[in-house]
């Protein structure tokens, strides 16, 4: 059957119900003349009179009410159909694919993740925890969050985070077995955790304090390429880093891990959650951001 069957015969159900032209149209937004004009050609098309006009009054025949009676439910059925995905685009539902670094997980995700899910019985999270971009795209996944050169540019970048606070942290085992530095030159004689970056390079060490920003490049027998592996080894003993206080947190309350050179802690760069400009945004992806976004 072709599409403009089918909105010939969903024109007719209008006019059955309401045994009238004009109320007809107005429902269906025309005028009467062109749903006459539309119901006397599907009569002409099948050979049949379904509809009794007069000058004061529209009436179903035989054959008209046999129709209404098979047409209607299969219409309801439609309509149902039609609702119920207008409520699924409007409702989060379905499988949300999020990539993110570890310290957006502690800063931006686990805050949020178990009103999210309460909130959105009908999501499921799919959450990858990795340290370097990814193509979101070719990957399937709805969204990441990391820092914003991430994202490249056919994508929209949305600020989910002001700038997170730096933590130099140790193990008191550490700090027991080599001392505690008392400035930032001192952890030339430390044993710090490098982080690896993209392409091997390594990351240096910024310093803060009282306005005046400063950097090093530490040196130690450990390197990594994840922040979240970073902190486990300053836990094991293995010497000093430099993190987002967000993924230290836990280890800080522990008791696993103790702040160094408090006063020299620098500010990092706050944290985007981004996605592809050109895909339109899943009722899920924008709940999410909305409440990540919430104040606290």
């Amino acid at each position: 059957m072709r599409r403009a069957e089918l909105g010939d015969l969903a024109a007719f159900v209008e006019v059955a119900n309401a045994l009238s032209f004009r109320a007809a149209a107005e429902r269906l937004r025309v005028t009467p003349s062109a749903l006459s004009h539309t119901i006397r050609q599907v009569e002409e098309r099948h050979g049949v009179r379904l509809l009794n006009r007069t000058t004061r009054k529209v009436s179903l025949t035989d054959a008209g009410e046999r129709l209404l009676g098979r047409l209607r439910p299969a219409l309801d059925e439609i309509t149902g159909a039609v609702r119920e995905l207008d409520e699924r685009r409007e409702r989060p539902f379905g499988r949300l694919a999020i990539l993110s670094v570890h310290s957006a997980v502690a800063a931006v995700i686990t805050p949020v993740w178990a009103r999210y899910l309460t909130a959105y019985p009908d999501v499921q999270l799919d959450l990858t925890v990795d340290s370097t971009p990814h193509d979101i795209v070719d990957e399937g996944l709805d969204a990441a969050v990391g820092l914003v050169d991430w994202a490249t540019a056919d994508m929209v970048a949305v600020r989910v985070t002001g700038p997170r606070r730096g933590v130099f942290v140790a193990s008191p085992s550490y700090l027991a077995r080599r001392g505690v530095p008392r400035a930032p030159d001192d952890l030339a004689r430390h044993s710090c955790i490098r982080l690896r970056g993209q392409g091997g390079s390594f990351s240096e060490w910024l310093t803060e304090r009282k306005g005046q920003r400063g950097s090093l490049s530490p040196t130690g027998q450990v390197v990594v390429n994840d922040a979240a592996v970073a902190m486990q080894a300053a836990v094991d003993g293995l010497g000093i880093v430099l993190g987002a206080e967000a993924l230290a947190e836990p280890w800080l309350r522990s008791g696993q891990l103790t702040r160094v050179l408090e006063a020299w802690a620098p500010a990092f760069e706050g944290l985007y959650l981004y996605y592809p400009r050109q895909r339109q945004v899943s009722a899920a992806l924008r709940a999410l951001i909305d409440l990540i976004r919430q104040p606290a």
